[in-house]
């Protein structure tokens, strides 16, 4: 005989982890976080072009062209690679703008999985963007001490103890395991010590200027734009004239295959770009601003990036490309190394600018999850003067400093395209839904042909990730024991701190109606 109250039970808590959160109570929420509204559409443009011409140009435009010890590269043909990964953002881009211009709240698509897929998929998904955000973050800061380090041997009158650091200084162990390297860093108790010291420090600087406020943070990343901006399109300008055509032979080497990894690998370069939508809370106009930002930003960085592709690989053959410094060897290449230290300083604007996206990111989907109970309700704080979310911020520069120390930067990058493609899906999939659910809220940018558009984005990243997987084994291993932890979070604390905090919030209202009635609660 079956036990009703053992039914009851579990159908409560499935209906609970089914729970959605309607637009309204979000925009309600918002409207208490205290967070300043300085941002516009600029700015927004700013951001998102903060956020994709970075790495992927800097760094990995080249593994994109050469490939990797586990995956072949795609060659000339990479220009196909971007084309296709342009086209294939443009899907997501449509669903991000609809649901920013409809719940311009901080928290991406925490939020939108929240609205329509319930609170489980919620947790999952914001699991997954600190995944993406944090760890690109780490990634990316890794990159900038490459940068870093190459700009100092550029000065001959520095010592060499500052050109030349010890590499326990500079990098962490899991780069250098296995090569004669490793041998050089110092053990405690068998347990190798590595610092990467300069990552450590751009990570704590760039925290700080978020710390103070968005303001501050996009005049900074507008100054490190236009200064990457420059150097590229110097590059392109001079590069152009040593462009051997001979080199786009043969254009496709690696077949169909290389141009699918070429899509996968350059597609880091786009993690970042929806964290425009991150940024909604803290945007003047956000119905027509997110709009503006998303697509300007996607439409200009793609062109960006098709054009540096050309150039590069018309330049060196590809064979001889340096996956570590591509543009920079390049420029050395053809006999303008006095172009070198330009391209150094634009990598590291870049790279800077690439940062400042991701810790911010990381920071706003972290304090959404946060002030819905999720987390510690410290950790939702605003600071009363600049108005940031400061408790998270120094909570997740602590987490990348860590993550610092032990994450190899090639698998952090794929980790980050596996989540990005993830969070992607999830978007294209939530519009469908909320399209069905309710179809007469307002909508003040609507995704076109839906529901087709958004469903050809799903299919098209799920696809990307499929034929990507067996080439990536060690991020393809991570990612699901990465979503295990985040359930084993979820069940352990946060499904249980949010109904707390959703008693406490009825108990705050009902005292409030039962005040105005004259009747008191016990």
């Amino acid at each position: 005989m079956q036990n009703p109250l053992k039914n009851l039970i579990n159908n409560k808590f499935i209906s609970n982890l089914l729970s959605k959160k309607k637009p309204d109570e979000f925009l309600e929420q918002s409207s208490r976080s205290g967070l300043n509204k300085t941002l516009t559409g600029f700015d927004l443009i700013m951001l998102g072009i903060s956020a994709i011409v970075g790495s992927g140009i800097f760094v990995m435009i080249g593994s994109a062209v050469v490939g990797t010890n586990e995956h072949v590269g795609a060659g000339p043909a990479l220009i196909i690679s971007i084309i296709l990964a342009g086209i294939i953002c443009i899907f997501p881009a449509f669903c991000y703008a609809e649901f920013a211009s409809m719940i311009p709240v901080s928290g991406s698509a925490y939020v939108y999985a929240y609205a329509t897929m319930g609170e489980f998929m919620a947790w999952i998904i914001g699991w997954v963007l600190m995944l993406e955000y944090a760890i690109g973050a780490i990634a990316v800061s890794s990159s900038w001490t490459g940068y870093f380090i190459q700009l100092l041997q550029g000065f001959p009158f520095l010592p060499q103890c500052i050109k030349n650091p010890p590499v326990w200084l500079i990098n962490n162990y899991t780069a250098i395991a296995g090569t004669p390297l490793a041998e050089s860093v110092p053990h405690l108790f068998g347990i190798p010590i590595c610092f990467n010291i300069p990552a450590i420090a751009a990570i704590i600087i760039i925290s700080a200027v978020l710390f103070k406020g968005m303001t501050e943070s996009t005049n900074f990343a507008k100054i490190m734009v236009f200064i990457k901006i420059a150097v590229i399109a110097l590059f392109v300008i001079v590069g152009a004239f040593y462009v051997k055509p001979d080199n786009w032979t043969p254009f496709v080497p690696n077949g169909i295959k290389g141009i699918e990894l070429g899509i996968f690998t350059i597609f880091y370069a786009y993690i970042g770009f929806d964290a425009i939508s991150t940024a909604a809370e803290e945007t003047k106009n956000p119905q027509k601003d997110l709009p503006i930002g998303l697509m300007g930003s996607l439409f200009v960085c793609s062109i960006i990036y098709i054009l540096v592709t050309v150039v590069l690989t018309g330049m060196i053959p590809g064979n001889q490309i340096d996956i570590t410094a591509p543009i920079a060897h390049a420029m050395r290449f053809v006999g303008q190394g006095w172009f070198a230290g330009a391209i150094s300083i634009g990598a590291l604007a870049g790279l800077t600018s690439v940062l400042i996206v991701l810790v911010f990111g990381t920071t706003r989907i972290l304090y959404a999850m946060a002030r819905d109970g999720f987390f510690p309700k410290i950790m939702s704080k605003v600071h009363p003067n600049y108005k940031t979310p400061y408790v998270m911020t120094i909570i997740s520069a602590l987490l990348m400093i860590a993550g610092s120390l032990f994450i190899n930067m090639q698998v952090a990058a794929e980790l980050c395209v596996l989540g990005t493609f993830s969070s992607f899906m999830i978007v294209c999939i939530g519009i469908i839904i909320l399209r069905y659910t309710e179809p007469e809220r307002k909508r003040e940018f609507k995704v076109p042909f839906c529901p087709w558009f958004p469903a050809i984005g799903a299919f098209l990243c799920a696809y990307i990730m499929y034929r990507a997987m067996p080439d990536i084994k060690t991020a393809a291993a991570i990612f699901p024991i990465w979503l295990l932890a985040g359930a084993v979070m979820y069940f352990s604390y946060g499904y249980f701190n949010h109904r707390k905090l959703e008693k406490s919030v009825n108990y705050i209202e009902t005292s409030a109606d039962n005040e105005k009635t004259g009747q008191k609660v016990c």
